[in-house]
């Protein structure tokens, strides 16, 4: 197993247990909480998420981790522009937290929002010793790091959702796992002279965080605005509905894209450095995540109505179609998650924030005259916003490829069979569970086991090249079985 397929291995470990206590704290708060109070959570989590993203871009992890030969003084500097903003953005909050309210129209979002703050002076010392972990590819620690503060978060959360802290259960739950996860790294990476105040190479950082923090600053207000604008125009119940939808189609990004992204950035920097063939990683890199993305989201937009009564419950039925538009949109993202580390490899940072400008603010606009004729509509716009994003940020990105149109359609034409296989050993479950053949447990079961057959048997079929992936992963599990199980002593 080389090098990355243990970074991979390590990340998904991280990911996987996350996701499972996720989807456990998850199942147990939307039966605690109603839809209304997990749409105040959603507006704060949204309003300190967009803030977080525009000063952490500012000497944050892509910074360190893009920069090729990186010294105690940048990373001091870095992190020191970066809990600087940190400290003025967090004062701010604090300062307006009252006018957002009333903004909003509701006065429990001050509360929520001072005590998100304090995440704000947490960010700039677990941000910069994550990348320092992830640019030496120590993902084992990660893991480990990430495993405790996630725990932290979802106990905390639903321990004080029975004690009836409402909405604020989750948030003071938020802050407690950003507490965990600090004091970890800090007593993992132990050379606390990185944290030491400099500002050696103030120039450079902030000529990459200009640039940087403008692409990630729209992109995650672009990816909660619906959550903002329903707030403001419709009301706090359709926000949470909305965030359950979203949190459901976004299973895939923890599934694999979270897992993967650790790892994209600094293995396609080294690679560039070593002089390869960008394009042709590139076209790789779509093919596997297509061949996983597609089949995925057509699934749970199949399936939505089981996954939602077991998951949620009754009371979150609502969800149902608005999961089934929102996993159609986001099959035009199957390759998001390689542009921004793309433009990063090439030197051409500024091209993705002009991309995102292209696109990001008529996406806005058709989202706000969306919101007011209701959260299904709202959801339908993604289906024009999504693909059209998509369209435009590979646009910017193929000149610097020299990526012709075809070569990319191409590469997408055995993932389309894939996904059309998988759907319809999905679809004959969904028909068997709808007549009352199979009930919902068995139902959903038996579908995860037929589109997984379907699934193996269209990469098959297709000759896949994940397929030779997934055999070398295998293999490298095999290896390290035998290390990972207890020896036997000779008798």
């Amino acid at each position: 197993m080389n090098s990355v397929q243990r970074s991979v291995l390590f990340s998904a470990v991280d990911r996987y247990a996350s996701l499972v206590l996720f989807l456990v704290s998850t199942a147990v708060l939307s039966r605690l909480l109603a839809p209304g109070e997990f749409g105040v959570f959603a507006v704060v989590n949204a309003l300190t998420a967009v803030i977080a993203a525009a000063f952490q871009e500012f000497g944050g992890a892509n910074y360190l981790i893009q920069k090729r030969e990186l010294s105690r003084g940048t990373i001091r500097t870095a992190f020191t522009i970066t809990w600087a903003i940190s400290l003025a953005v967090a004062l701010i909050l604090l300062a307006l937290a009252d006018v957002i309210s009333q903004l909003f129209g509701q006065d429990s979002l001050r509360r929520g929002i001072e005590v998100s703050a304090l995440n704000l002076l947490l960010l700039p010392v677990s941000g910069t010793l994550a990348a320092l972990f992830r640019r030496d590819m120590q993902f084992g620690t990660l893991a480990i790091c990430n495993l405790a503060s996630n725990t932290t978060i979802a106990l905390v959360s639903i321990g004080l959702a029975v004690m009836n802290f409402s909405y604020m259960a989750p948030i003071w739950g938020g802050v407690a796992g950003s507490m965990v996860l600090t004091a970890i790294l800090l007593n993992s990476y132990r050379d606390f002279s990185v944290l030491r105040p400099s500002l050696s190479e103030y120039r450079d950082v902030l000529r990459f965080g200009l640039f940087s923090s403008g692409v990630s600053a729209i992109n995650i207000f672009y990816n909660f605005a619906p959550q903002l604008f329903l707030a403001r125009i419709l009301d706090f119940a359709s926000v949470g509905l909305y965030s359950r939808a979203m949190i459901l189609t976004q299973v895939f990004d923890r599934l694999v894209t979270q897992v993967l992204n650790p790892i994209i950035m600094p293995e396609i920097v080294t690679r560039r450095a070593a002089g390869a063939d960008l394009k042709g990683v590139y076209l790789d890199a779509v093919q596997l995540l297509s061949a996983v993305q597609w089949p995925f989201l057509t699934f749970i937009a199949i399936m939505a109505r089981p996954i939602v009564l077991l998951w949620l419950g009754e009371a979150w039925l609502e969800v149902v179609p608005l999961v089934r538009i929102l996993c159609l949109a986001n099959l035009a993202l199957f390759a998001a998650c390689l542009t921004y580390p793309v433009f990063v490899a090439v030197g051409r940072v500024r091209d993705a924030l002009v991309s995102s400008f292209i696109s990001l603010p008529p996406s806005l606009l058709a989202l706000l005259g969306a919101s007011f004729l209701g959260v299904e509509a709202v959801a339908a716009c993604a289906l024009l916003t999504l693909p059209f994003q998509a369209a435009v940020a590979i646009y910017y990105l193929s000149p610097h490829l020299a990526l012709r149109p075809g070569e990319f359609f191409r590469a997408l034409l055995k993932s389309g069979v894939v996904t059309m296989a998988t759907a319809s050993g999905a679809a004959t479950c969904a028909v068997l569970i709808g007549t009352g053949t199979l009930n919902l447990m068995v139902g959903l079961m038996s579908a995860l086991v037929v589109a997984a057959f379907c699934w193996l048997w269209g990469l098959i079929a297709t000759r896949h090249p994940l397929l030779q992936h997934l055999r070398q992963a295998a293999a490298g599990l095999a290896e390290m079985a035998p290390r990972l199980l207890p020896s036997r002593p000779v008798l």
